[in-house]
């Protein structure tokens, strides 16, 4: 089995080298989907590192996006190992991050981590505005809506969206969660949303507990 200890290291050294190295090593094993998803977690808490080298000014955006990039990597090439945990659907989720933020770093390594756990993922995009939301929630009506945003104006654009879905009478329906750096347990309940996540990971797990 993998160094996992090592793999969050390289994760936070972004060394790409070491982490590629150690991921096909690990595949070439045929292990399990439960063994690939603690690969993920320990990934996920690398990139723990990462944000905390950033908020230090050690890192830069730059490195930031490359982090997220190598994640993608990673998770594309455990994807086959991933998907034998699930092969059967176990939900859909509609996922954008909000109008005005262009960040997706985060909600692409959910939406990945989510379809690789067996969910329909419909992707939105970036900017999204709050009546797309709610066209695409009213045309595959999903179980689930994850939010994004990085920046602090991503709060109010949530607000709206989770406003306009309620209008739109789909709010009972669906289970709302919000994910990115502004967002908090205040924020969740200011904006209206069941739940909210800092962590691809955590906010995963929440997922697949409502639709058990």
């Amino acid at each position: 089995m993998i160094d996992l200890q090592a793999l969050t290291q390289a994760v936070g050294d972004l060394d790409e080298k070491a982490i590629i190295t150690m991921i096909e090593d690990f595949v070439a094993t045929n292990p399990s989907g439960e063994e690939a998803q603690k690969i993920v977690f320990a990934c996920q808490q690398g990139m723990g590192i990462v944000g905390e080298l950033f908020e230090k000014n050690e890192y830069y955006v730059g490195d930031l996006i490359f982090a997220g990039e190598l994640l993608s990597k990673t998770i594309e090439l455990l994807k086959p190992v991933l998907n034998d945990v699930a092969t059967e659907k176990v939900g859909s989720i509609v996922i954008g991050t909000v109008q005005g933020d262009l960040h997706d770093i985060g909600k692409n390594i959910f939406g990945s981590m989510a379809e690789a756990a067996g969910f329909d993922v419909y992707e939105l995009g970036v900017d999204v505005s709050p009546s797309a939301f709610v066209e695409k929630v009213k045309e595959v009506k999903p179980q689930i809506v994850g939010m994004s945003g990085v920046l602090t104006l991503a709060i109010d654009s949530m607000k709206e969206t989770v406003k306009a879905i309620t209008e739109a009478g789909l709010r009972d329906s669906v289970k709302i969660i919000i994910g990115g750096n502004p967002v908090n347990e205040d924020a969740c309940k200011q904006i209206g949303a069941d739940a909210f996540t800092t962590n691809a990971a955590e906010g995963l797990k929440t997922c697949q507990g409502w639709v058990s």
